[in-house]
């Protein structure tokens, strides 16, 4: 660059110029998310996107700037007025978690701090490790153990099943390579087991070939004897199996695998033994659920959303490995410019970057912390038994009325029903239920999402949000109904 001395003559930011018209629409942005979050009950639970909005959404890249008063109203007319609704009182749709108004403002203050969380010493770093260690006190890990936070469960999975592959193999796959270290290795889980896991295993260049997915009871919980026999029979053909997975909640009907059995089967073959208990692990902290959910503490990993039944906001899950020499070993990297020094920005605690795949990670750990300290653990649980109460109150309501069907016992925190006429075919009432969700969710009742059961097309109810209420729960049958009716007439 021969002319950068020209260019260094006057040089830019992208600060505000002008600090106090930024301050005042902080404070009104602040303001109107609170309003929004005050008021929610009132808006409908879902709004169609206007086609207009949507073209407004496609426009060319901007060159110049825009007024940060103008920017701010299109997003209010354009962004705010149509979300998936998952801060509503009445989502229940796939397993997304509310978020709260003291985490939105903890997300505020992390990227206002902006640090990259993967080394160094900061603050930041030792926020994330007081989480690591509230989050092993509530699945009862030893404190030996380590953890990392991730975007999710997936990634918290990936990362547990790449410490497994590599664990268990015996030899140095990093160097090796997959298919010279690991052979015919083979892994199992439940026929309902979160498709994440095949990615996982793809991925990771095992090949989903290699994953055994065993076939469930009429609870949806994994057959225990079936997988014995498949364990046995790649024994016999020369394959190696090294990983047994157990779901604490499916996410199709949140049915917990028999984990006591599993666990046991797991020591029996030597098997490595991971939870994927995305949002279920967490149950493990109300009564009912502790001696159920108890074998957590016994697993080799375990892996759980933090944006879900913590209702933390979006994106943070948590992967703890009780082997924290073997977890380290699979991720630990150190090229010259990542030097770890003995005083200064390079020194501080390992760095995170040596415990999962990204280098390059936000703040995460601030809205835990904070909501943690606002809440106490005690409030989390006591929501999250909250939430169940209310699920086996729904099914309660659905089994009186002659109209609708539970397909499956509720189990936990997830309901899935059907409006039913016995006139009906079931590609009819297949059909029927479908208009009923859609139409639920268009007209801004309730949204539950769906899925298919025994070839029967299930409304789903996935509970976890804070914000519901009995009324809610209510409505929504009284609602299922009607449109059932109308729908048929």
């Amino acid at each position: 660059m021969k002319d950068y001395h020209k260019l260094l003559s006057d040089e830019i930011s992208l600060d505000p110029p002008d600090w106090e018209e930024m301050r005042t629409l902080g404070h009104k942005m602040i303001d109107d998310m609170t309003d929004h979050l005050q008021n929610i009950r009132q808006e409908p639970s879902w709004r169609k996107i206007p086609g207009e909005t949507k073209e407004s959404l496609k426009m060319n890249l901007p060159q110049e700037p825009q007024a940060i008063t103008d920017i701010y109203e299109e997003f209010r007319q354009r962004i705010l007025p149509y979300p998936s609704g998952n801060i509503h009182p009445r989502f229940w749709a796939w397993v997304q978690g509310t978020g709260t108004p003291f985490g939105m403002l903890a997300e505020m203050l992390a990227a206002g701090m902006n640090p990259n969380t993967a080394l160094g010493e900061h603050s930041a770093m030792y926020v994330e490790r007081q989480v690591l260690s509230w989050c092993k006190e509530m699945m009862n890990y030893p404190q030996s153990s380590s953890g990392i936070l991730v975007s999710g469960g997936s990634m918290a999975n990936i990362t547990a099943l790449m410490v497994a592959r590599n664990h268990q193999t015996g030899k140095d796959v990093r160097k090796e390579g997959v298919r010279a270290a690991t052979g015919n290795m083979t892994l199992y889980c439940s026929a309902e087991t979160h498709s994440c896991v095949e990615k996982a295993v793809e991925v990771m260049g095992i090949g989903s070939n290699s994953l055994r997915k065993i076939e469930v009871d009429n609870h949806y919980r994994i057959r225990t004897d079936e997988l014995e026999r498949a364990i046995k029979l790649d024994i016999g053909a020369g394959n190696t199996p090294f990983c047994l997975i157990g779901n604490a909640g499916t996410v199709n009907t949140g049915a917990i695998d028999p984990l006591e059995e599993l666990l046991s089967i797991s020591r029996k073959y030597r098997l490595w033994f991971h939870i994927d208990g995305a949002f279920g692990a967490l149950a493990k902290m109300v009564p009912e659920y502790s001696d159920e959910l108890g074998p957590t503490e016994e697993a080799d990993s375990v892996a759980f959303d933090l944006h879900k039944w913590m209702y933390m906001p979006f994106e943070v899950g948590c992967v703890l490995i009780k082997d924290s020499a073997a977890h380290r070993e699979a991720f630990a990297s150190e090229p010259n410019y990542l030097m770890n020094h003995e005083r200064g920005l390079a020194a501080g605690p390992d760095p995170m970057g040596n415990y999962g795949l990204e280098l390059s990670r936000g703040f995460k750990a601030l809205k835990v912390w904070m909501s943690l300290k606002e809440h106490g653990i005690r409030k989390y649980a006591a929501a999250i038994r909250q939430n169940i109460a209310q699920a086996f109150y729904l099914g309660e309501l659905i089994e009186r009325e002659a109209r609708l069907e539970l397909l499956t016992p509720v189990s936990m925190n997830v309901v899935c029903f059907r409006y039913k006429r016995n006139d009906v075919s079931n590609e009819g009432l297949n059909k029927l239920n479908k208009e009923i969700v859609m139409s639920l969710q268009e007209d801004g009742i309730a949204s539950p999402s769906s899925t298919i059961l025994d070839g029967k097309y299930a409304i789903r109810v996935a509970n976890t949000n804070h914000r519901s209420r009995k009324e809610d729960f209510d409505e929504l049958v009284r609602e299922t109904v009607r449109m059932g009716d109308k729908l048929l007439t």
